[in-house]
Order: structure tokens, then sequence, then C-alpha cells
């Protein structure tokens, strides 16, 4: 993405102890084989006996092949290195008052989430636009085939290999079609970036059109995003700076301590906006 900062990349030092390389457990097709199409044909296999279709495979695996801007990007990650002065100074200013227009425009959405789920809006809306600019920014990358690149490559198989498989439970659920799949390199989907476990596992149809929209519909990006905060013990009523309870629910969002600060900052911004 252009304006906006991977949360890999942000998190790179804090997660390096948790990203050595791991070899997936079930592969008989070792990864990194140098036989892409022998590992793809082991990892359908895998993916039928996981419960996964026969169509959703079909559908969401067609024509896939490594990604070699993929791997040279996961390859030139660089340690975050800015000050949260330097970052919240870059990513906030030009984001505030779009971020409080924001606020106005889905205030009666932004209670019921809250109600809901206890998490307030400024808080919300100051992760989606540090995420990818309030949905500008998404990416552009083809999900599937940077999950499979990145299953297939052997410095983080197993942890890929499991997004790459709820990427197709995606597609088997009905919420997304393979050609809509497009988000950061690393696999990131929809307007505040999640991985496919933690849309599996937290999004929400919140409007009640039926699907779980979070590449383009606001009140599902919201809420889902709420319920992933939710989820990680964030306590209603309570504040979010640095050293409280929620401030380290904000850091499961995100492990960077800068990042983490900085939503802190923006949600502060935003609720004292007139």
């Amino acid at each position: 993405m252009t304006s906006t900062i991977s949360r890999l990349a942000l998190a790179a030092f804090a997660l390096s102890a948790s990203i050595l390389s791991a070899q997936p457990a079930f592969a008989a097709v070792a990864c990194g084989s140098g036989n892409f199409d022998a590992w793809l044909a082991e990892f359908k296999t895998d993916a039928a006996a996981k419960g996964i279709s026969q169509q959703a495979i079909a559908s969401g695996l067609a024509g896939v092949t490594p990604d070699p801007s993929v791997l040279n990007r996961d390859r030139s990650q660089k340690v975050f290195s800015q000050t949260f002065e330097e970052f919240s100074g870059r990513m906030v200013p030009p984001r505030l008052e779009r971020g409080s227009n924001r606020m106005k425009q889905y205030g009666s959405v932004l209670s019921r989430i809250e109600q809901t789920y206890g998490v307030p809006g400024e808080v919300l809306v100051a992760i989606w636009g540090l995420e990818t600019d309030f949905g500008v920014n998404t990416g552009k990358f083809a999900t599937i085939r940077s999950l499979a690149t990145l299953a297939y490559d052997c410095r983080r198989a197993e942890q890929f290999r499991a997004e790459l498989l709820d990427a197709l439970r995606i597609v088997q659920r009905g919420d997304l079609a393979p050609a809509e799949m497009k988000g950061a390199w690393a696999g990131e989907l929809g307007q505040t970036q999640f991985m496919p476990s933690s849309w599996m596992k937290y999004a929400v149809d919140f409007d009640g059109n039926g699907k779980r929209d979070l590449l383009h519909n606001a009140p599902d990006v919201l809420a889902s995003t709420a319920n992933y905060l939710a989820g990680y013990g964030w306590q209603k009523g309570k504040d979010w700076q640095p050293g409280s309870p929620n401030f380290a629910v904000l850091q499961q969002w995100n492990k960077s301590e800068v990042y983490s600060r900085t939503v802190a900052y923006f949600a502060t911004q935003l609720a004292r906006a007139p």
C-alpha cells in the first residue's frame, strides 16, 4: 500500500522472536521444494481433508502461481524505527479532520457498535484511519496468491498455510469471491486489514444484509474491528491510554508500541474534536 505501513512491518521488531522458520506438519511435499505445482496439489488434498469444499478449492486456487514481488517484500522488511513523535506527527494531523467527519457521518452506527461491543467510536475510527486511510488504501495484491506464495516459502510456512486455508473458508462461506480478495502483500484484507483467520473469527454482518463485507461496508468494518478488540478483553467505559488494560488490548491489534500509542493519541484527539 502507498500511504499506510504494513502491520507486519510495524510489528517486525516486537514479533521477531515469533517469526522463526517453521516447517508445515502436514506437508508431504516440502515447502520451497522447487515444485510449486506438487506442493499445491498436496495443499488441495489437505484443504479438502479439513472440510473445505471442492468448489472453494477450485475457484480459490485456479491458476495460482508464486508471486516474486511478495517474496521481495517479505525479504526486504525493515525494523520499524520511527519514534512515536515522528510517526504520530506524520499520520494523525492529515487524518484528523476526516476522522472527525467520519465520527459524525457514522455517529448512530458507532453508538450502536459501542452498545454492542463496548468499544468507543473514536478508537475504531482511529484504527480505520491509520490502517487504510479510511478505506482508501486497502492494497492491490491478490490475497490468495500472496498467501500461497508465503505458505510455499519456508520462513513461516505453517502460519501462512493456516491463513490460506482460512482464505478459502471465506470463499466457501460466501463472504467474498476470490477475485474480490485483494489487499496487502502479507494477506491482510479489508478497510482495517484483517488476516483471514481474524476475518473468520471476528467479522460480523452488522447492517444485516446477509454478508460480512469488510472491503466495502463501513458498518461491518467498524463492528468487526470492535468485535476483535472485545474478543481480546476491551473494558467498556475505561480509557485507552498507555498503561491501561485497554491499551494492552490495542497492543493485541498491533504489537508495535509506537503504533498502539498513535492509535490511542488519535482516538483522544477525535474525542476532543468539536
